[in-house]
């Protein structure tokens, strides 16, 4: 991967501290990162050249590297010396990553796993986001349990995950699915060809994403095929997580309103997240992932990042999910290697 960009702290040598400290050899390192990108669909090559690259600081780790990396050495960033720490930055932490448990003993584990991940990377505001908080807790570990065991049905549950480009809410949203079983839809994946091709007719450029032209022609159309979908799984009983900035809906109270009215109609949950995240972080995964609708935002980073409120969440969120520095996801991975090597 190219460096673009200085990176603050890094300190390459603890890497091979770390390897060396596991008694691994750069060969039998490359082995378990491969193995922990299969289990995640990462795609890493991680062999043995890469690894001593990452060692000898000739090539800084791309995100999902560190992701590996991190579940490799139970180490987070700063630990592991790809930044330093830095002051008031959330941590992951360590979690306790057990064994295969018998069958009596799994559920207790897994579900302490879940409750201590969810607590540690999450806040909540007013006291009345509490009882949602709540609320959507018991309904992740009640989706959880019913993978294993029969019972009656849940009741239905519609979770929005929301943050700025590169703040990691699809990657959180894909946590919560994982571990519920509830459907995923991410607007980008839902709508982008769609977009796309209208923005083409309309005469625009297809990878925009910040004219009055997508704004006010396009944008609204993606909502709008992102919340029929979205109905079309609760009407069907399926409790839903969506991916999707919703920057201005979630500002305005009477959007939030209406869509609680009708899922209320439909004895629907509803838990609104926001992923917070840096703008250090959100700039390097934009960066990495060099997807064309992205293309205005670095070229004009300055100017896009002005816009930005990194320090608090929409007005109409219930729960914010601490991702700068990338935490939360680095939590959310550590709990399903732990959920992963529990399964009897």
């Amino acid at each position: 991967m190219q460096v673009k960009h200085a990176h603050a702290g890094w300190q390459p040598s603890r890497l091979r501290e770390h390897r060396e400290a596991m008694g691994l050899t750069l060969e039998a390192a490359g082995e378990e990162l491969r193995r922990i990108s299969e289990r995640h669909r990462w795609g890493l090559a991680a062999n043995f050249q890469t690894i001593g690259r990452h060692e000898r600081g000739e090539s800084f780790p791309h995100v999902h590297y560190r992701r590996a990396y991190a579940l490799l050495y139970q180490a987070d960033d700063a630990a592991l010396g790809f930044r330093a720490p830095k002051p008031g930055a959330p941590q992951p932490g360590d979690l306790e990553i057990p064994g295969v448990v018998d069958g009596s003993n799994f559920q207790k584990e897994a579900t302490r796993a879940i409750q201590e991940a969810l607590t540690r990377i999450s806040s909540i505001g007013p006291p009345s986001d509490k009882s949602i908080r709540d609320i959507l807790e018991s309904r992740v570990l009640d989706a959880w349990s019913s993978r294993f065991v029969v019972k009656a049905p849940e009741r239905k549950t519609l979770t929005l995950v929301g943050g700025y480009a590169g703040s990691g809410k699809t990657e959180f949203a894909r946590f919560l699915s994982d571990i519920t079983g509830w459907a995923l839809l991410d607007k980008d994946s839902l709508t982008r060809c769609m977009a796309e091709r209208l923005l083409v007719s309309l005469g625009g450029d297809p990878s925009d994403r910040h004219s009055p032209l997508y704004m006010n022609e396009v944008r609204p159309l993606e909502y709008r095929c992102l919340m029929e979908t979205t109905f079309d799984n609760l009407d069907c009983g399926v409790s839903t997580v969506l991916s999707a900035p919703f920057i201005a809906e979630l500002n305005q109270e009477s959007w939030l309103l209406r869509l609680k009215n009708k899922c209320a109609a439909r004895g629907v949950e509803v838990a609104v997240l926001w992923v917070r995240c840096d703008l250090e972080s959100m700039r390097e995964y934009l960066e990495f992932r060099a997807a064309p609708r992205d293309t205005w935002k670095l070229q004009n980073w300055e100017e896009y990042a002005a816009t930005l409120d990194t320090e608090k969440a929409p007005s109409g969120v219930n729960i914010t999910v601490d991702n700068r520095y990338g935490t939360a996801i680095a939590t959310a991975d550590r709990t399903r290697e732990s959920l992963r090597r529990m399964m009897p």
